[in-house]
């Protein structure tokens, strides 16, 4: 659907999912709507003004198959990060959130695929209700290495020191592991909290 008609037909909360190629971005709003929160897949390609018109209550960058340091690598508009909307970044989308706000994202030294377990060092809103050593979906091959200024480590596994990264002065959130999919336990409690707790969505809608 485009942008437009898009913003002429909602006149609801959304949260919109820009889609960098993943396999699971119908999945990630499927899990937005199961919570009676509207939610739209859109291109990686739509501006921050188009964003705008929109009025989301959130935005989430999905994972995706690229290295955001790979020439023709999906970007998304810059100014995304200067909405003022919070944005929640999913494996490649938080990658892409690290390094174009200025920190650095290289090759893993070990590549992780699989369940995790997820050792938070600071409860936050974000990781209510998300327990310590609960099992995360990794799929990647990248690794933040340094975080742009402002961000702070939330948790992490015995792989990936950055796999839950904050800045809560720009509403800016990463997630390294894939909260969306079924094999992580504790994925949709976070989810919720990003909606509720850092959105304040309201559970209105309905199909």
């Amino acid at each position: 659907m485009a942008v437009a008609s898009l913003a002429e037909q909602l006149n609801r909360q959304m949260i919109v999912i820009l889609d960098f190629g993943s396999q699971y971005s119908e999945l990630i709003a499927r899990r937005i709507r199961e919570t009676n929160v509207y939610s739209e897949v859109l291109s990686y390609q739509t501006t921050a003004e188009q964003l705008q018109q929109l009025h989301p209550k959130g935005i989430i960058l999905s994972g995706g198959p690229n290295s955001v340091y790979d020439d023709g690598a999906p970007l998304c508009d810059p100014e995304i990060w200067n909405l003022g909307i919070p944005v929640l970044g999913v494996c490649y989308g938080m990658q892409l959130m690290v390094q174009q706000l200025g920190g650095t994202v290289t090759r893993a030294k070990k590549a992780e695929y699989g369940k995790a377990a997820l050792l938070i060092d600071h409860p936050t809103d974000l990781l209510s209700n998300v327990r310590d050593h609960s099992t995360m979906w990794m799929s990647h091959g990248d690794s933040c290495v340094t975080l742009p200024d402002g961000f702070e480590v939330l948790a992490h596994t015995q792989n990936t020191p950055c796999a839950t990264i904050a800045n809560y002065q720009k509403k800016l959130y990463g997630v390294q592991f894939h909260p969306e999919v079924v094999h992580s336990t504790d994925g949709l409690a976070l989810i919720r909290n990003f909606v509720y707790n850092i959105c304040e969505c309201e559970p209105t809608w309905t199909t």
